[in-house]
This record gives C-alpha cells, sequence and structure tokens, in this order.
C-alpha cells in the first residue's frame, strides 16, 4: 500500500476517534445532568414506586459513567497509537490496527445507542412526574 493511502487511511482513523472522543464529552455533560435531575426534589412524591425507580436509574446511569471512563481511556489509548500504522511495514500490522480501530468503532456505537436508549427512558418517565408548579397570577 502507498505511504499516500496509508496516511489517509491514518487520518480518517483519527477523525473518527476524534468524534467519537467530542460525542463522549456531551455524553458526560449530560450523566452529570441526569445525576443532578435523579438526586433533585422536582418529582411528584406520590408517585407510586418513585424511590425504587430513581434507585434503579441512578444505579444504571452510574453503570455508564464507569463504562464511560472505561471506554474514553480506550478510545485515548487508541488515537496515541494510530500513528503506529504508518510504522507498519506488511499488511498483517496494517490490518492488525483496522481491526482494533472497527473494534473500538463498534464499542462506541453500542455505548452511545445504549446512552440514548437510557436517556430517553429517564426522560419520559421523569417528564410524567415532574411537579407541577402553578402559575402565578
Amino acid at each position: 500500500m502507498t505511504k499516500k493511502i496509508v496516511s489517509a487511511k491514518v487520518d480518517e482513523m483519527y477523525r473518527e476517534s476524534k468524534h467519537w472522543n467530542s460525542c463522549l464529552q456531551l455524553i458526560n455533560d449530560e450523566l452529570t445532568f441526569i445525576q443532578h435531575l435523579l438526586n433533585s426534589y422536582v418529582f411528584e412524591p406520590n408517585t407510586p414506586n418513585l424511590f425504587e425507580r430513581l434507585q434503579d436509574y441512578q444505579a444504571r446511569i452510574k453503570r455508564s459513567k464507569d463504562d464511560w471512563d472505561k471506554l474514553s481511556k480506550m478510545i485515548g489509548r487508541h488515537e496515541n497509537s494510530i500513528g503506529g500504522i504508518l510504522e507498519c511495514s506488511d499488511s498483517v500490522c496494517d490490518n492488525f490496527y483496522h481491526q482494533k480501530h472497527e473494534k473500538l468503532k463498534v464499542e462506541a456505537v453500542n455505548y452511545m445507542e445504549n446512552f440514548k436508549d437510557l436517556k430517553y427512558e429517564i426522560f419520559e418517565y421523569a417528564g410524567c412526574i415532574l411537579k407541577k408548579r402553578k402559575p402565578n397570577n
């Protein structure tokens, strides 16, 4: 493979990993917001199973934060190693980096989809049980 093609692949992999990092930063902000929301006192107190439901969501958010941390570190290490593809002298080495990148892509996409589903579930539930404030007349 020519240096030009390899360099283009490296650039593409690097751009993709930067995109994942950007998405993860937004997710981290959303995780923090959701944690604050779940720990606030904005829910109708007489909602059936409110405590249990909030506890479940808090535990799932904590697991998501832990997964976020692991994935973020994996992507950081991956970004640091992408340049190694330029040192490859054979297709086996080249394929190793591409397979590693594709595997990480699957993990990143799965994590983002799972987080999106969890966020949607929490917002659907929370939207129905928020305290209704009476307008001031």
